[in-house]
């Protein structure tokens, strides 16, 4: 069951196909589920833990997001990306080395705080790989990640932890399924691969606001005869064993559907200051809020889903991965305005992430629950160094991404920041006349992920299942949590 969104909309559309509706009676179920007094102090929920993935979908500018500001690569930054280059005295400044975009303002204080750290140059890989590896193997060789530098191909590559496109499912959804969580990914951006089990898919959640179940078969709708007679019928047919192991798959699916709308319908539907709200979320998204309700997509998302987390007892489970996602990075055509680097639509899209995830984050310290959640970011890969004739951006491979959270070793920089010479050692050419900046990775998304992970709880065995390629990267795990 979920909503249908759309990312260029405050608040996507909320209904489809009856499942969901915009009548009162799920909420009549809540005084199925209990009230959330009392959750919002319970410290770090007695042993929870949850990972909230945030997907940069499209691929965002990762040197802009992190530029050097040390004199040397400053100037080999600047001097390729000209019109697109951020003013030195603009970039604020998180260690002698390294700087975050102007817009990215409000994270800043969680770095200081020691709770936000930074992750360089990762990116989807087999094995480790040099560039004169990459340019000596074969066209398809499994040596090298299939299909780079396409959207759908290079996302699933992050979002399954593979080298292999085709792979169905996600890393989130396998480390989900191997530590027998009572739910899968719950996912307010949409039924990504990311939270693909073997059997299970994504939990799709709408917005706040909006009826969680399906219409006229809630226990709410059932005064009705009509609607009592058509919800018997199917709880029946529900019951009965199929012939076909997929048909069993199908109704077990469809039941659950209905026990969980039943759970959490009311919590999925409550809004800021009623019932079921929490002052210590509503103050931390208020400065976001637009007519009494997170305004902008990635606000909606991350504040539904710190309510999931305050009402955990209900969501159920002592482990729970979510996913967000926030769209429109895909910048081949003015990413900047060009008069001023540090504006335009590149600009608009760090500040709408850096507002939603500190909104988010001070969720997290009012609630007394920061020790026990972790948000990273994903993408489907880092841009070109070299611009486009567009005040642009293409895209290459490597990115650089960021972890918040209480667990996090912040205040830190982790891998290796790319060589900023076209045709360098980095770049997936050597030809400085064909070179445009595409990074091949220093850091996989293995060993990005198995950090998440082991912090979430996963042995080293189930390690290797979620992520089989880790076994080409031998070594100390990253500290960054």
């Amino acid at each position: 069951m979920h909503a249908t969104r759309h990312d260029d909309a405050a608040r996507p559309a909320l209904t489809r196909r009856e499942w969901l509706g915009r009548t009162g009676a799920l909420l009549a179920s809540g005084a199925t589920m209990g009230p959330l007094a009392g959750l919002a102090g319970a410290a770090g929920g007695t042993g929870y833990k949850a990972l909230v993935c945030i997907e940069l979908a499209g691929g965002n500018d990762g040197l802009n997001t992190l530029p050097p500001i040390d004199a040397e690569r400053y100037a080999q930054y600047a001097a390729t990306r000209g019109p697109l280059a951020l003013p030195l005295e603009k970039i604020l400044p998180l260690d002698a080395s390294h700087g975050l975009h102007p817009a990215l303002a409000a994270l800043v204080p969680y770095w200081e705080a020691g709770k936000l750290a930074t992750m360089f140059n990762v990116g989807p890989l087999h094995e480790p790989l040099t560039q004169a590896q990459y340019l000596s193997l074969p066209s398809g060789s499994p040596q090298i990640p299939g299909n780079l530098f396409s959207h759908s191909d290079q996302l699933k590559l992050w979002e399954s932890g593979s080298s292999d496109p085709t792979t169905r499912t996600g890393w989130g959804g396998l480390a989900s399924a191997l530590l027998g969580t009572p739910n899968p990914v719950i996912s307010l951006g949409g039924n990504a691969a990311f939270g693909v089990e073997a059997i299970r898919t994504p939990l799709v959640l709408p917005y706040a606001g909006a009826i969680f179940g399906a219409t006229g078969l809630m226990p709410g709708d059932l005064g009705d005869p009509a609607n009592r007679l058509r919800r018997t019928a199917m709880d029946a047919l529900q019951s009965q064993a199929q012939d076909v192991a997929l048909a069993d798959a199908y109704t077990a699916a469809h039941r659950d559907a209905f026990v969980v709308s039943e759970r959490i319908g009311a919590l999925v539907a409550s809004v800021p200051g009623d019932a079921l709200s929490s002052a210590a979320i509503d103050d931390a998204f208020a400065p976001l809020f637009v007519h009494g309700l997170p305004g902008t997509d990635l606000a909606a998302q991350l504040y539904q889903i710190a309510k999931m987390i305050n009402g955990r007892a209900i969501v159920l489970g002592k482990r729970q991965i979510f996913y967000a996602r926030q769209g429109r990075f895909d910048t081949h055509f003015n990413q900047v305005d060009d008069d001023d680097p540090t504006t335009g639509q590149h600009a608009d899209l760090l500040k709408e992430f850096a507002d939603a995830l500190a909104a988010f984050q001070r969720a997290m310290d009012n609630l007394g629950m920061s020790e026990s959640v972790i948000a990273f970011t994903q993408a489907d890969f880092g841009r070109t160094f070299l611009p486009n004739a567009s005040l642009g951006t293409d895209h290459a491979w490597g990115n650089n991404h960021f972890m918040l959270g209480g667990p996090v070793n912040g205040g830190k920089t982790y891998g290796t920041y790319p060589e900023l010479v076209l045709g360098g050692p980095d770049d997936t050419t050597d030809d400085p006349a064909l070179a445009q900046g595409r990074w091949i990775p220093t850091t996989s998304v293995d060993q990005y992920a198995q950090t998440l992970l082991h912090w979430f709880g996963l042995d080293a065995k189930q390690m290797l299942k979620v992520l089989p390629n880790l076994v080409n990267f031998p070594g100390k795990r990253i500290p960054f949590a």
